[in-house]
């Protein structure tokens, strides 16, 4: 079998670390995507199995194109893009109370981040058999039953990432592109009382990545299974 190449951003820690650790493991070639050098390239040497170090910020328009003429110096295509990286910037403050530069920046990169990512990589995910882009988002995204006042500025730039994930299909209709929720995960954003562990919260990302069918796309998932948006 062909080796499968997967860039997963944010994949210096956390949840991006274990879903580009667990497609390594499974044969994937893996570029772990990441702002910060040491860290990214770090990651890649503790994931082993030929992981890669692709620094990339995806706040940065402009970045992000250099970050892909980067990567197509190794390869020349991309069959998975895991859109993982997110920022938390606030708590329980109220959406009245958070100030305009948060918003923008949180926006820019939890839901400008992910769409210029894919616009940067697609001519490379076009020339895979069967491309695929993993959108992590949130529970607390959702318009059912999700809004609850807590961080208001990542719950909907979250919102806002799942309608993204739904543009993205209806533009690109021969590729696989589902958001997923992986659930309160015990990491540097969750914290240490979340209740699954990066492992369980990685799991559905890797499902979508390497195994879920090629035809579902365009939904929001938890635990292999559509939720409503």
């Amino acid at each position: 079998m062909e080796q499968k190449i997967a860039l997963v951003t944010g994949a210096n820690k956390g949840i991006g670390y274990e879903v580009a650790a667990q497609l390594a493991a499974r044969n994937f070639r893996v570029f772990v995507g990441a702002r910060n050098e040491k860290a990214g390239r770090e990651a890649a040497i503790e994931i082993g199995n030929d992981a890669a170090f692709l620094k990339i910020d995806v706040a940065d328009e402009k970045g992000i194109h250099a970050a892909a003429a980067e990567f197509a110096k190794s390869v020349d295509h991309l069959d998975v893009l895991v859109n993982n990286a997110g920022i938390l910037l606030e708590d329980d403050e109220s959406a009245l109370e958070i100030t305009p530069a948060l918003f923008e920046t949180t926006l820019r990169t939890n839901t400008l981040g992910p769409l210029f990512v894919a616009r940067g990589f697609k001519s490379l995910l076009q020339k895979s058999k069967a491309p695929r882009i993993v959108i992590v988002s949130s529970g607390s995204g959702q318009l059912t039953d999700g809004a609850d006042g807590w961080a208001p500025a990542y719950s909907i730039s979250k919102t806002a990432l799942n309608g993204v994930t739904v543009q993205l299909a209806a533009a690109l209709p021969d590729f696989a592109i589902n958001s997923v929720c992986p659930g309160w995960v015990r990491t540097d954003m969750g914290g240490s009382k979340a209740t699954r562990s990066v492992e369980q919260g990685a799991a559905g990302i890797v499902w979508l990545a390497a195994d879920a069918p090629q035809n579902l796309t365009g939904k929001f998932l938890r635990d292999r299974k559509v939720i409503p948006w």
